[in-house]
C-alpha cells in the first residue's frame, strides 16, 4: 500500500472507533453504523484530496489478479 493508502485507512479506522466509542455500541449488528460512518469520513477525506491534487489515491499496489493465489501455509 502506498503511504496515502495507510493513511486514509488509518483515518477510517480512528474515526470508526472514536464514534463507537461515543455511541457505546456493543455487537456486530450495532457497530455497523460506526463503520459506515466512519469509512464516510475517510472516503470524503479520500475524494477531496483527489480533487485537489488531480491524482488517484487508490492504486493496485496491494491487489491481486484473479489468477494469482497467494501462497498457503503448511
Amino acid at each position: 500500500m502506498t503511504d496515502a493508502e495507510l493513511v486514509f485507512t488509518a483515518l477510517a479506522e480512528l474515526s470508526t472507533r472514536q464514534i463507537a466509542e461515543t455511541e457505546q455500541t456493543k455487537g456486530l449488528e450495532e457497530n455497523k453504523i460506526p463503520a459506515k460512518k466512519g469509512g464516510k469520513i475517510a472516503k470524503d477525506a479520500r475524494l477531496a484530496l483527489e480533487e485537489k491534487t488531480g491524482k488517484k489515491v487508490v492504486t493496485g499496489q496491494n491487489f491481486l489478479s484473479a489468477g494469482k493465489r497467494p501462497k498457503e501455509l503448511k
